[in-house]
Order: structure tokens, then sequence, then C-alpha cells
């Protein structure tokens, strides 16, 4: 039996997107321990200087500016406008892809990102090759940057999502309805005793999680001082991601805060916090949301990017599955309301689960598995 090999793409280094493949990389593993795998982003290795300038913009524009991106994001106009800038882009990565495909000699290529999907696509149709390619959605919205006639199947996170899909003409028996990757430590059961023993917090106290996804974006500041407002017991679990400014600028103000605050930078554990949580405020982020939703946590989103942010809260608001604040200020008033309603936060626990995909990465892998075997 000859060896598989599995090439996973991404372009954003400290991101749901790397999340998912390393997810999928693990499930691969689980299955089929002798297959080989390459997770990389993609867009280092084509391109490395233009990655650093590209993600630099980004995040300026999503700190800064945030309504330029929803002008961008799935634009028809821009997507037609942008369209042959694209297809250069990708003819000039094409020769690398190939040194790189020659040399690993892949049976199957995932991508967690628009971006890598359509270089691979272009090389699919440029050097006539039928090498099988998944794209797998992060979000819960298939933009036009994922349309491409050389993707063999697209996973989507819900039926949902897939029946958009259609409506860009996308072929049904090419999309497979199997959740967002997430890594399989999100669905242990934990012994939640040892667990607060372990994490210094009390059972008796309602814990809070805040997040701003793997690089602390958002008004988690702001979030910590609107929770000072909560009547009644509550303990604080804020992580910061690789936010070393936030960071340091909360622990400056630990000792003047009245609620109990554990704090965090980046951490290898949410899964921990997570399952110590009665709530959880946080980005919006597609992996992110499928953690959550695995663990029946009720999520309250506050002020979500416009694009992807917005488009997973509006989802996740219709299903019942998460509440949505539009200012940070008044973050405590939907806290302390979720504690008051227990029979309210159980409904959004159940109703979490009942959109959840526990076994995302494990499936995916599975159809990685079978589209290798040709």
């Amino acid at each position: 039996m000859f060896t598989k090999r599995i090439i996973l793409m991404y372009i954003s280094e400290v991101s749901g997107h790397h999340s998912a493949t390393l997810a999928i990389e693990n499930a691969i593993k689980l299955l089929s321990p002798k297959t080989e795998v390459l997770n990389i982003n993609a867009f280092n290795y084509t391109n490395p200087v233009s990655e650093k300038i590209v993600n630099h913009l980004y995040m300026g524009i999503i700190k800064r500016t945030p309504q330029i991106w929803k002008y961008l994001y799935d634009n028809p106009k821009i997507v037609k406008r942008v369209e042959k800038i694209k297809q250069a882009i990708h003819k000039l990565n094409s020769p690398k892809l190939k040194l790189l495909f020659d040399k690993f000699e892949p049976d199957a290529v995932a991508c967690t990102q628009a971006f890598p999907c359509g270089m691979v696509a272009d090389y699919k149709k440029t050097f006539n090759s039928s090498l099988p390619l998944v794209a797998v959605l992060t979000d819960y919205i298939p933009h036009s940057y994922w349309v491409y006639d050389a993707v063999d199947y697209y996973v989507t996170p819900s039926d949902d999502i897939s029946q958009m899909f259609t409506e860009k003409k996308v072929p049904l028996k090419k999309i497979k309805s199997l959740g967002i990757p997430f890594d399989q430590k999100f669905n242990e059961v934990l012994d939640r005793e040892k667990l607060f023993q372990k994490l210094n917090l009390s059972q008796s106290v309602p814990a809070v999680l805040i997040m701003g996804g793997g690089q602390g974006i958002g008004p988690i500041k702001t979030i910590v001082r609107s929770l000072e407002k909560v009547k009644g017991p509550m303990q604080e679990i804020v992580v910061t991601g690789t936010n070393k400014k936030l960071y340091n600028s909360l622990k400056r103000r630990l000792k003047k805060y009245k609620k109990k605050i554990s704090l965090y930078g980046f951490v290898g554990n949410i899964h921990e916090l997570m399952c110590a949580s009665d709530i959880i405020i946080t980005k919006p982020g597609g992996v992110t949301t499928a953690e959550v939703l695995a663990k029946k946590i009720p999520m309250v989103i506050v002020k979500p990017i416009p694009g992807q942010e917005a488009s997973n809260t509006a989802y996740l608001t219709e299903k019942g599955a998460a509440i949505k604040v539009d200012d940070p200020k008044k973050t405590n008033l939907a806290v302390e309301y979720l504690l008051k309603n227990p029979a309210k936060l159980n409904e959004i626990r159940e109703l979490a689960y009942c959109i959840a995909k526990p076994n995302a990465s494990m499936d995916i892998a599975r159809l990685l598995l079978d589209s290798a075997n040709g």
C-alpha cells in the first residue's frame, strides 16, 4: 500500500484558518498514521515579503477602518474588478506551486482560505492536473472568492450555507455540509472540580470568558470595565492572545477591578477555559464559533467586524445560539440578563448544540483520505 500525501494550506499564521488546518492534520493522523501531511502557509511560501505587507494592511483596516473591509468583503463589483489582478497573482505563483507539488507529490490538497484555494485551482487548470482540491470554509458565508470550477469539494459549516453555494452555481454533488474543523480536545469531557482547582476559580461563582481571537482584537478593555457594573457575584477569565499591549494594560489595572479577573495571554488550553465558563464574550470567528457551539456555551458577541464576523453573527443570532451587543459599554446588561435567567441560558445552550458539528475534523479528514485514494 502506497503512502498517501496530503497538503493543507492557509495564509494567516495566528488565525482560526491555521487552527483549522492543524485540526484536520491531527484528525488525519488519528485515522491514518502513515499518511504524510504538509501543513503550509501558502502566501508565505510563494510571497514571503508580500505576506507581511498584506497582513499588516489587513490588521490596520480591521482595527482602524472596518467600514472599508465591509465595502471590500464579497462586494460583486470589487470581485469583478480584481479578477484580472487575482489571475495574474495566481499565474505568478504557479511555478512555485509546481516545484512544491513535484517535490511532495500530494494525493489531495485542502485549503481553509480562499486565496490558496484559488492558487491551486489555477495551478490545476494551467498544468491540466486532476489533483483533488477540497475547499474548507471556516466562516458562515460562502463569499464569491471561493468559487472555482477546479474545486472538487466544498466543505460547508451547515446545510444553510450549502444552499447559498448552490445559488452561486456550485453543483450540489460538490458540496459537503461537514462543519468547521476544530481540535478534538474541545469534545473532551473534563473533571470540573479538578479543572476549577487547576485554574484557581470558584465553582460556586458564575464565570465569564472574554477573548478576542488569537490576536486579542476587539473592545476588550471596554467590556471588562462594563462588567464591573454587573450586580451579584461573577468571576472573569480574560484572554488577550498575542496582544501584549492589551495584556500589559489590563495587568496594570488588575487590583483596581472589583471583580476577580484571571488574566491570560496566548494560551494552549482554551478548551479548559471554555469548559469552566458559563458565558463567553468573543469575536465570532468561524473556528471559535464551532468550538463554542460544541461546548454548548452561550455566546455574547460584541460589535462584530463587518464582513465574515457580521455574517457569522447574523447566522448565530438567527439560530438563537448567541446574543449580539452593539455597544461594548452595555455588555454588562446582556451578561446580567443571562445570569439572572438560567432558563434562557439553557435554551441558548441547547440551540447552540443543535447546530454544532462536533465531528467536523474527523469527517473532513475522511473526505480527504477518500479523495487521496483516487
